[in-house]
């Protein structure tokens, strides 16, 4: 259990380095790719913070290409093989950053697959 604590860490860190997400988006978008399909008042309520605060981050993440908006409140994470390069190409165009391969991005997916598909087959 410490050592999944320490990777999601590892993870939170490299979303906000590699992706330049802020440390709350990664908390969002780590918590529903880890926990299934949720609205905003439960992402709220999971996260301690206020739901208008966690609809703005929600929408912000499906602009940056890691959520699907189901509904005006409902969201759901793409799959993490696809979504860390998809965000992390999206920020590269963003800043005009050239698109290369990048480990780091690679394994973020790599590493949330196992726990987005555990999510998703309860």
């Amino acid at each position: 259990m410490i050592q999944n604590a320490l990777s999601l860490e590892k993870i939170s860190d490299d979303l906000v380095s590699e992706l330049k997400l802020s440390p709350l988006q990664a908390k969002v978008f780590l918590h529903v790719t880890l926990n299934g399909k949720m609205n905003t008042a439960q992402i709220a309520r999971d996260l301690a913070i206020s739901q208008d605060e966690a609809q703005q981050i929600a929408k912000s993440l499906v602009d940056l290409g890691g959520f699907i908006d189901i509904s005006s409140t409902d969201f759901e994470a793409m799959h993490p093989r696809f979504t860390a390069v998809n965000m992390y190409r999206r920020m590269c165009a963003k800043h005009n950053i050239e698109f290369k391969k990048n480990l780091v991005v690679d394994n973020i997916g790599v590493a949330l697959e196992r726990h987005y598909d555990r999510a998703r087959t309860k």
